[in-house]
């Protein structure tokens, strides 16, 4: 089972599995898209399935073979389901509960007045489950598919059904969050062989049982906490929101140039070591450097110049800036009047100064009258940092001072300027940093601005910028 880093915390606290059969039961609560389309792939994979829903009408069709939503080879599916009295539907959610022992539920998340979660269709489905559970003995795994915010499920859910069944979560049924991640169009083919299968759990009890299901379409499903299942659902359509906007300014931006933007996408998705991979997608300070910065600028410019309105492209330097306004609170939040700053340059490896974001951390603090020190490994004496400051004089002139004070402030060792601090600011995951770091995490205050460590350390004295 493929599980993730940061996991391991997650396994330690929760019980051992518990001996017993794995089940082919299973209830569907909510028969709309994702509801009759898991039914139908369940059944499928020779589970026993009843369907559940408040609208007779989709009951009906659905016990009758019929699908009552337009997708590729779902009616198939279904009335193969039916003739092989795999399928069966209900209106009685408590009754299903009872005649099944996992129970998914995919009922609707509507938007609330207030722009959230309208969380009435989940209260009423955790009432029903937990009558039946009030009414049988053994243990039962309720999974949860809707799109909630994080911490939903366990917060709105559970209470509900505790409080209707008199049973603990845990002790009498256990809890999973299993997003789901079916395109329409070909969604019974996404649930055949799916990109990925998640599971939180709130026990590696109630987790097997619901991976067990899996199985046979994914043999490896990321087992993590149910906090974190739910915020992965919301992230993906967030992810997906902006690349059709993304793609479709770079439209808007192609085409009164003349230039082709399919010819232009099309080579960019070619590039699957940084444009369509892990890179540049975990949460940590501020972009800068000679480019990203630049070039941002050269686009939305371009854009105006054709009268073409870019919003995303215009935010981008505006949440960049968000980025090292939240790095300057958290140092002025620690109260610390001597900060030290491991990494100068805006990205390991390298001796450029251009434009890199913790220049402008260093300044602010200056300003507020803060005794600051710095180690970057690759700024040497011999740095040619005047010539880098002319590079961006036009874009960030105020930052001249700092620039100018910088080789009385830059240290030969790291250690140095943990000994000289009251907080030392980490701004590059480096071996020789993360070592120096590490061996001071008791002692040090530190502010971490790149994830040094995969398992955040517990100290008090340390704080991650996003997490």
């Amino acid at each position: 089972m493929n599980v993730l880093a940061n996991t391991a915390q997650f396994q330690h606290q929760f019980p051992v599995p518990r001996q017993g059969e794995g089940s082919s039961k299973i209830s569907v609560i909510g028969l709309g898209y994702v509801g009759a389309v898991s039914m139908a792939c369940l059944s499928s994979l020779g589970h026993r399935v009843v369907g559940v829903d408040v609208d007779p009408v989709k009951t009906e069709m659905i016990a009758d073979g019929r699908s009552p939503i337009h997708e590729k080879n779902l009616e198939e599916l279904l009335s193969t389901g039916v003739a092989d009295e795999l399928i069966t539907t209900t209106g009685d959610i408590s009754d299903a509960v009872l005649k099944t022992d996992v129970t998914f539920v995919s009922v609707g998340t509507p938007t609330a007045p207030d722009g959230g979660c309208d969380f009435k269709y989940i209260r009423a489905a955790a009432r029903a489950i937990g009558e039946g559970l009030s009414r049988k003995q053994s243990y039962h795994v309720v999974v949860m598919r809707c799109s909630v915010p994080p911490a939903s499920t366990l917060s709105v859910m559970v209470p509900e059904i505790e409080k209707a069944s008199g049973k603990s979560m845990g002790d009498d049924f256990g809890i999973c969050f299993n997003p789901e991640f079916l395109r329409e169009g070909t969604a019974v083919a996404d649930f055949n062989a799916p990109p990925k299968t998640v599971i939180g759990a709130n026990d590696w009890f109630a987790a097997e049982i619901v991976a067990d299901i899996y199985r046979p379409v994914d043999a490896n499903p990321i087992m993590t906490t149910i906090e974190v299942a739910e915020m992965v659902k919301y992230v993906d359509n967030v992810w997906h929101a902006t690349k059709v906007c993304f793609a479709n300014e770079v439209g808007r931006v192609c085409k009164p140039l003349g230039v082709d933007s399919h010819a232009v996408m099309d080579i960019f998705v070619e590039d699957t070591k940084l444009n369509l991979s892990p890179y540049y997608l975990k949460p940590g300070f501020a972009y800068g450097g000679s480019c990203l910065p630049k070039e941002v600028r050269a686009v939305v410019h371009l854009a105006e110049q054709v009268g073409v309105d870019t919003p995303l492209f215009s935010s981008l330097a505006a949440t960049n800036n968000k980025q090292i306004e939240a790095a300057v609170d958290l140092i002025r939040l620690s109260g610390a009047k001597r900060v030290g700053f491991l990494g100068l340059a805006f990205k390991a490896g390298t001796d450029d100064l251009r434009e890199s974001p913790i220049l402008e951390v260093m300044n602010r603090l200056i300003e507020d009258g803060c005794d600051v020190t710095a180690y970057d490994p690759a700024i040497k004496p011999d740095t040619r940092v005047g010539n880098q400051f002319e590079y961006v004089r036009n874009v960030c002139p105020h930052l001249e001072p700092t620039v100018s004070a910088l080789p009385e402030l830059l240290r030969h060792q790291g250690v140095s300027v943990i000994d000289e601090s009251d907080v030392v600011v980490v701004t590059q995951n480096t071996p020789e940093i993360r070592q120096i770091v590490a061996a001071r995490l008791e002692r040090a205050k530190i502010i971490d601005l790149v994830r040094l460590f995969k398992v955040t350390p517990t100290f008090e004295n340390y704080e991650g910028i996003g997490w």
